[in-house]
């Protein structure tokens, strides 16, 4: 029976990460076709010549790629994959030695250089033109992906769309739903007086704010009169003119949705 032997760990390797990458993985057949090699032009204005050395664009873009490629969830785990994948290091031009980028800097570009010249999108038309070139994609079709995502209702609590609405009686609605009631109601019947459009009669121009004719009520004082008007039952009240959003129309519909909503 064979047994492997341990002694004293091992201090040079001689290998290459060529050989040790087998060309039908899935990196092999993508850097096949993959050129990044316009990055650094296109990213040379937003780098400063002075200052410390700035990691490499395209290693970046490259790690990135690969955490789309294989679902990889976030920067950092990116990183660990590409610290122990000979796969990943082989397809980000990294040796054995070579030291990983911080998960830090993923996002500074992103919001920093990547962002202000755009070049994710380049480097995403100029996969999709590459695609189009080799015949992979020609437009006479398309697919869309969908998830199904379970809504959180109460299944007992439900009604078919050809049951009837159950409406509340307007008296039985609370105040103020009674009180916008009121108010819709005289809105719609001031637009059937003045004709519809805009609530101005015709050759009526609009006023500016603060200026009322002598013995008119400001629209500030509306919901009161409104609100007496309604309580003590009475139409002696001098009518005032609706304020602007009462003039909006509105459907008899809506005004029943709130009285429902508004008595729970």
């Amino acid at each position: 029976m064979g047994r492997r032997t341990t002694g004293q760990g091992q201090l040079f390797y001689a290998f290459t990460l060529d050989e040790v990458v087998p060309a039908s993985h899935l990196v092999g057949k993508i850097d096949t076709v993959l050129d990044l090699s316009w990055v650094h032009q296109e990213l040379a204005p937003f780098y400063s010549s002075t200052g410390r050395p700035s990691i490499d664009p395209e290693l970046m873009l490259r790690m990135l790629i690969l955490g789309y490629i294989f679902a990889i969830r976030s920067e950092r785990q990116i990183c660990a994959e590409v610290q122990v994948n000979l796969a990943y290091r082989w397809f980000c031009r990294l040796s054995i030695e070579d030291e990983i980028p911080n998960h830090s800097v993923f996002s500074r570009a992103r919001h920093e250089r990547f962002r202000e010249s755009d070049v994710l999108r380049g480097v995403f038309e100029r996969i999709v033109g590459a695609s189009i070139a080799a015949g992979l994609v020609g437009g006479d079709a398309f697919s869309v992906d969908a998830s199904l995502i379970k809504a959180d209702v109460n299944k007992r609590k439900r009604s078919s769309a050809e049951a009837a609405p159950r409406w509340q009686a307007v008296d039985q609605a609370s105040r103020a739903v009674r009180e916008c009631i009121a108010v819709l109601d005289a809105a719609s019947a001031e637009r059937a007086a003045d004709g519809g459009g805009n609530g101005r009669r015709d050759g009526e121009t609009r006023k500016p704010p603060g200026s009322h004719a002598k013995g008119s009520t400001p629209h500030s004082t509306m919901t009161p009169i409104i609100s007496s008007t309604i309580a003590s039952g009475s139409s002696s009240t001098p009518k005032a003119r609706a304020p602007a959003f009462a003039r909006r129309p509105q459907s008899p519909r809506r005004c029943w949705d709130a009285s429902w909503l508004a008595s729970g």
